[in-house]
């Protein structure tokens, strides 16, 4: 284990360096919510105007929002709950505060559970490229021979396999817990510092073979022509929703990687790195993916079918398709398995410090009961689909198993506790316990702190609104 930064809690684990910090913290944002939901959400948003906006709500609400959490950790150097109740502490005010982090480790571990069921199907469609690239070799395009029916019919086909996709999801879970068990230095560390420059060198071919062999001029277009008579409130409200989820705030993960920082960590310009990070990676997802969909002639509105299935049919039509498609979807699962990590970490070092016990069977523990909820939340879509868990719930009378645990903690949990979080950075905590952590002075602090007190608890209670009543 890396030796512990100055001030650090004895016994608690630490980054290495912050270069691992930074790492690990793009890994948690960057995941599904860049790779299949940006995409999806730009396309059927309108494009530039969707994308502008989203870009200003990176720095008007998730940065700002992102600082905080870690702040918070590195303050407690414990899990989230612990975090949050010794800031509150120090600044003299209610130990009650220490739900924000409850919250979010409960959010964390609900979004796990049905996280690893997408997590599946990646790993799925890696199976069915990899089979396709041994049939038609390097060189041609893939599903040779097969009609665009029948490769678009893949994934509802998946959906009626409940055993195929159980296995999957354990299979996706199975790793994630591997990672995690092994610890921050041996495990969540080595997964950033092997798999996200491995990601991103994927990413970055996969972006120069659109460019080339797709219609990448058309993507730019449709990306960054800022038509302002799209930006309606509907548009609008994605782009807070899209910047907010991307970031993984909400979910105690930032607050629970905080806590490993070190005290000569820079917070400040190390949120800004990750963010950055997190938004160029969303932004190149749309010039990987826009400039193949474009080429082959199909729609970009087609929402979460954009990666699953309108992907797969446009590369039947490039060069190298099969070959393109397989590392396509090993680097969306680099970018899933990174963020999974997080997912499970938040909990894990909840329970593991709360109960006292080791690391390994707190993510036992932790891994079982998500695996019980992703066996329902795979069964949901097949021999559970007419299973209406919150039937008595209006807002989520009609949804699955598996839409009741993406709606209660997209629209309840991560909001509440990110405005809940807001309020206590910039009301409650103590002002010279904040300064002093937050990395930031000058024109730049009084922003922050601005930002954190006024517009972001309002802009979220506006999200929490129309996700409940919209």
């Amino acid at each position: 284990m890396a030796a512990a930064g100055s001030g650090a809690t004895a016994g608690h684990e630490n980054w290495s360096s912050r270069s691992a910090f930074i790492l690990a913290a793009v890994g948690s944002a960057v995941g599904l919510g860049n790779m299949w939901r940006f995409p999806a959400e730009a396309g059927e948003n309108g494009g530039g105007a969707f994308v502008l906006f989203y870009v200003f709500c990176v720095l008007l609400i998730g940065l700002p929002v992102l600082l905080s959490e870690v702040l918070i950790g590195r303050h407690g150097q414990a899990s989230a709950p612990d975090s949050v109740q010794k800031v509150a502490q120090d600044s003299g005010a209610s130990k009650g505060w220490s739900v924000i982090g409850s919250l979010g480790v409960f959010a964390a571990f609900l979004i796990l559970s049905f996280y690893c069921v997408v997590g599946g199907w990646v790993v799925y469609y890696i199976g069915v490229f990899l089979g396709d690239l041994f049939q038609t070799g390097l060189t041609g395009g893939a599903f040779e021979g097969r009609a665009a029916e029948d490769i678009e019919s893949l994934l509802p086909g998946l959906f009626g396999n409940g055993m195929l996709m159980i296995g999957l999801n354990m299979g996706f879970l199975a790793a994630t817990i591997f990672f995690v068990a092994r610890g921050v230095s041996s495990g969540i560390e080595w997964v950033a510092v092997y798999l996200m420059p491995l990601f991103f060198l994927l990413f970055l071919g996969i972006t120069v073979y659109g460019a080339f062999t797709g219609n990448f001029s058309e993507a730019v277009t449709y990306l960054f022509t800022f038509d302002f008579s799209k930006l309606t409130g509907e548009v609008m409200l994605a782009a807070v929703g899209q910047a907010f989820f991307s970031l993984s705030l909400g979910v105690a993960g930032m607050i629970t990687y905080g806590s490993y920082a070190s005290r000569n960590t820079n917070l400040g310009a190390t949120s800004g790195i990750i963010a950055g990070a997190d938004t160029a990676v969303a932004l190149l997802a749309g010039l990987a993916i826009f400039p193949i969909v474009f080429a082959a002639g199909l729609s970009a509105s087609v929402g979460p079918g954009l990666m699953f299935q309108s992907l797969p049919i446009a590369f039947q039509a490039m060069p190298f398709g099969s070959l393109i498609g397989l590392a396509f979807f090993i680097m969306v699962f680099f970018a899933a398995l990174t963020s999974s990590v997080s997912l499970l970490e938040a909990p894990v070092a909840f329970v593991k410090d709360r109960f006292k016990m080791s690391r390994m069977t707190a993510t036992i523990i932790v891994g079982l009961g998500a695996a019980v909820l992703g066996v329902l939340s795979s069964l949901s879509f097949n021999d559970m689909a007419d299973f209406r868990p919150l039937a008595f719930i209006p807002l989520f009378a009609e949804a699955n198993f598996f839409d009741a645990l993406d709606g209660v903690t997209a629209k309840l949990f991560m909001p509440i506790g990110a405005i809940l979080t807001c309020i206590f950075v910039g009301w409650v905590a103590d002002a010279k316990l904040i300064d002093d952590e937050n990395g930031l002075d000058g024109v730049l602090h009084q922003t922050w702190r601005a930002l954190v007190r006024y517009v972001c608890p309002i802009i979220l209670a506006v999200i929490l609104f129309f996700g409940i009543f919209g």
